[in-house]
């Protein structure tokens, strides 16, 4: 009896920090790599972190590398890797005392530059609503720099699903949302969790129930921060109080 062997499930990343990144976390193999001849003038950095494994390396033009990544953000490179490894298990507040939530997050650049800014800023874990959210692609990933190859990440179906979640495990939960308390004069006491909207419309009022109404202070009433801004600025609220940072 012959076995089938066994296939890799992959995705296409794509730019330079995404792929260093991903080989410096070493949490998922690196399939294949496209490239140009001459190589790009960071093309060292990865050289310098290949694992010992064989990678098979492709030159090609840069119009293939644009055809493969649908844009000229590729800076020269491409990469076939194993799939991004969700986690399975609930959080531990002693392990992760500090998670945020993404609730319908849609635009991938927005979800990017939150994972880049929750990395920065000391978080131990994220927790993402797959219902009507941008998925964490190779855009997003781009977006974050590549530094959600380091963050523990987890899916749940829906914000009320992993509010109770996060509730049973006892983390202090904040929602950053308009008409909350001011957001600057909050302790934050560890577990915490805060917990971003939807670019749109935001956290939904009957979710208020599972955690304390925030609001950063703004010029004025009629216009808010952009979500990943927001998100940026409580994250750094947060993690220097705690010196995680």
């Amino acid at each position: 009896m012959v076995r089938k062997k066994k296939q890799t499930q992959g995705e296409l990343i794509y730019g330079m920090h995404p792929i260093i990144e991903v080989l410096k976390a070493k949490r998922r193999k690196v399939i294949s790599i496209y490239t140009t001849k001459p190589v790009p003038k960071q093309w060292r950095e990865i050289e310098a972190l290949m694992p010992k494994y064989p990678i098979p390396i492709q030159y090609v033009s840069r119009d293939v590398l644009t055809k493969m990544a649908g844009t000229t953000e590729h800076q020269g490179v491409v990469s076939w890797v194993q799939t991004f490894p969700f986690r399975k298990k609930p959080f531990e507040p002693e392990k992760q005392p500090f998670v945020i939530m993404l609730d319908s997050i849609q635009d991938p650049r927005n979800l990017g530059a939150i994972l880049r800014s929750a990395y920065c800023a000391g978080a131990s874990g994220v927790v993402m609503t797959s219902r009507n959210s941008a998925p964490l692609n190779a855009v997003a990933i781009k977006s974050s720099a590549g530094l959600s190859e380091h963050l523990e990440i987890q899916h749940v179906s829906s914000a009320q699903e992993g509010l109770q979640m996060l509730s049973k495990l006892n983390y202090r939960i904040y929602l950053a949302m308009l008409d909350g308390k001011d957001a600057t004069k909050e302790s934050y006491p560890l577990p915490t969790c805060i917990v971003i909207g939807n670019e749109a419309v935001g956290i939904a009022k009957p979710l208020r129930k599972f955690g304390t109404p925030i609001t950063l202070p703004q010029k004025t009433a009629d216009v808010s921060y952009n979500a990943s801004v927001a998100a940026g600025i409580l994250l750094f609220m947060i993690g220097s109080k705690h010196n995680l940072i």
